[in-house]
């Protein structure tokens, strides 16, 4: 579930910086439109200035136009050349990408400086490239107050630049006297082309402008879906983490509960086991005791014996929950050593076949193929009153097969006690299975998946 949430966010976020390319990529264009734009109208302008120059000079009316001007014109072809270096200066700087708006601020009173400069050269007849900077301001700079300064500034030189404001103060060369060389006709087209051209560019300045005002509306109304993503993200993560404390909590629960079913079946398969042994000694020892006294003493150091280890095992068992024989020997020996102990304290006669390799288990299938076999005997002797338990088993690809009967009195209708209820749920934890008949004595088969899966 967290992974998943993380996931659907890293989309959400994808998705709007995929959207942030796509959509300031319209600006973008927009704003090298607006570069290429300015610098035809300075080659227009320059050349209409530079022109009107060399045409005086040509047919000797120098004097008359010197006479009009208000200052000392610059050489000709000085004119174009000037200008096109400070725009070209002016476009790079524009080019700089810098994040830190202190290092925007700067730039851009380099460019006012460079924009003055090349309004100076056309004589303020055109101060458009005021509002590329306008333009890069509004673009680049992020944080709010240096924008709104920075706007400002850039406003109130494009004001102050405006021609009718400055010639009043400064002597300033009119593009009207200029253009005094030309015929009456050609200057009205060459007036209209600049109009055009100026009118042109405060127009993609205001596309421009409407262009990132909608990114940022759309950019805003992403920030918004991904913040109810996130949210939803969060009420589906939080959900699932009440799921998991919820689940942790019944896994405790249902292993408290298989802990302590667990240690029910190991003292009873233990004390079970050992004390069935020691009543049918002892009533052994009572039917001898008048007849052999000798073979009473020896049955009674038997049962002592057993007694001990079924101590020593009801320890083990409390402490670990695991046969001691098996943490002493492997399954096998454990097995025979088991039935060996049960013919000398019961006198049962124990048949034991087994094909199978009992070795390289691992310890839960080791315990349960013991358990099986322990608590086969014990019920056998007990409930059956037994005298002859025959056992074997085998093994058929990964699957290991028990099959215990005993010549006891059996049982028709079987009703299920603690062991064999513990029986099945031993198998149950390793996907065995268990079946029982009670019509000619007791017949228990087991079978237990064994997991390296190989035939031994």
């Amino acid at each position: 579930m967290e992974e998943n949430c993380n996931k659907e966010i890293d989309m959400g976020k994808n998705q709007i910086q995929e959207g942030r390319v796509e959509e300031t990529r319209v600006p973008g264009i927009i704003f090298a439109w607006m570069l290429n734009l300015n610098l035809l109208i300075i080659l227009y302008i320059t050349g209409i200035m530079a022109a009107g120059l060399w045409g005086h000079v040509h047919e000797n009316t120098a004097l008359v136009f010197l006479q009009q001007v208000n200052a000392v014109t610059i050489v000709p072809w000085k004119i174009p050349v000037m200008a096109v270096l400070l725009y070209g200066s002016l476009a790079l700087l524009l080019g700089i990408r810098t994040e830190k708006n202190a290092s925007i601020y700067g730039k851009t009173c380099v460019e006012i400086m460079i924009t003055i400069a090349i309004g100076y050269i056309l004589n303020f007849s055109y101060i458009g490239m005021v509002l590329l900077i306008l333009a890069d301001v509004i673009r680049r700079m992020t944080k709010v107050r240096w924008k709104y300064a920075a706007i400002g500034i850039v406003c109130g030189v494009y004001l102050l630049m405006d021609y009718n404001l400055l010639t009043g103060r400064f002597p300033i060369t009119p593009l009207d006297t200029y253009l005094l060389y030309y015929r009456n006709d050609v200057r009205s087209i060459m007036l209209g082309i600049r109009n055009v051209l100026s009118s042109l560019n405060i127009l993609l300045f205001i596309i421009y402008t409407i262009q990132l005002m909608r990114v940022q509306m759309s950019e805003k109304e992403r920030i918004l879906i991904l913040n109810d993503k996130l949210n939803q993200a969060n009420e589906e993560l939080q959900a699932a983490n009440r799921q998991m404390e919820e689940y942790a909590r019944e896994s405790i629960k249902n292993a408290e509960t298989q802990e302590r079913n667990r240690l029910a079946r190991e003292i009873h398969d233990t004390l079970g086991h050992s004390l069935t042994g020691i009543i049918t000694g002892l009533d052994a020892c009572v039917t001898l005791m008048d007849v052999a006294p000798d073979a009473v003493k020896t049955q009674l150091k038997d049962i002592a014996d057993v007694a001990r280890k079924g101590m020593t095992d009801v320890r083990r068992s409390v402490k670990a929950l695991r046969p001691d024989a098996l943490e002493k020997m492997e399954l096998e020996k454990a097995l025979i050593q088991m039935m060996e102990e049960t013919k000398k304290t019961s006198k049962v006669e124990i048949e034991y076949c087994c094909t199978a390799e009992l070795s390289h288990y691992n310890k839960d299938e080791e315990e349960i193929i013991y358990r099986i076999v322990q608590e086969s005997i014990t019920n056998a002797i007990r409930h059956g009153k037994a005298t002859k338990i025959m056992i074997a088993i085998s093994m058929e690809y990964n699957i290991m097969y028990i099959w215990i009967k005993d010549n006891g009195v059996g049982c028709t209708h079987i009703e299920k006690g603690f062991g064999l209820h513990h029986m099945e749920e031993r198998l149950a934890m390793l996907h065995g299975s268990l079946n029982y008949y009670g019509d000619d004595g007791f017949v228990l088969e087991a079978s237990i998946p064994i997991r390296w899966g190989e035939e031994r």
